[in-house]
């Protein structure tokens, strides 16, 4: 039988997500909310070994969201990289009862991907279902926290997360910029911005 558990906030002066977690809940039921909700990315929807939470991102999150998604393609489009977005792809496994859609993903070269090497996740709310443990078993090789203003690395080193300095898949990018930018209230004036530093003018 499924139970209902609802987050504490972080900041309640931060715009903030919404957030239902459920317990109890079948790979099945997973896979049924995925499909009720069909391919509207509004509802988000992480599942790890029978636990179901469902997030409605707020404004300020999507805007997080955005503007790194902005940054890092600026980024790659300055350094002539081969990096293509695939926006909150749903990521699955029914073998490991894992399944998620990140806030943002990347696959570095042109392959067609199974899944991406780089997700990021906007942070606002604590109490949630541990996404790197979702994560862990789904491959991916990279996983980016914003939190707090600062992003926190994470690379996959024999099946667990390693907590690292820099990026391993985009080592030179300046994660420091990148946080500071994230809350810019004009997004295309960030990238201006972020784009001269790149150039050194």
């Amino acid at each position: 039988m499924l139970s209902v558990m609802t987050t504490a906030w972080i900041d309640p002066s931060v715009d903030f997500d919404q957030r239902v977690r459920l317990h109890g809940a079948r790979w099945e039921d997973y896979t049924r909310l995925l499909a009720i909700r069909g391919k509207s990315a509004a509802v988000r929807i992480t599942y790890l070994e029978g636990d179901v939470e469902l997030m409605t991102p707020s404004l300020g999150h999507e805007g997080v969201a955005s503007t790194i998604g902005r940054l890092v393609e600026a980024y790659a489009e300055e350094r002539a990289l081969p990096l293509n977005g695939y926006g909150s792809w749903t990521i699955e496994k029914r073998r490991h009862q894992r399944g998620l859609e990140p806030d943002r993903c990347y696959v570095l070269g042109t392959h067609r991907p199974t899944r991406p090497d780089l997700a990021i996740e906007v942070v606002l709310t604590s109490g949630g279902i541990d996404k790197l443990e979702v994560y862990r078993k789904l491959d991916v090789r990279e996983v980016w926290f914003w939190l707090d203003r600062r992003i926190e690395v994470y690379v996959l080193e024999a099946e667990h997360y390693a907590r690292v300095s820099r990026s391993a898949l985009l080592p030179e990018l300046d994660l420091d910029a990148v946080a500071r930018l994230a809350t810019a209230p004009d997004q295309t004036a960030a990238v201006r911005e972020f784009r001269r530093t790149l150039r050194g003018t």
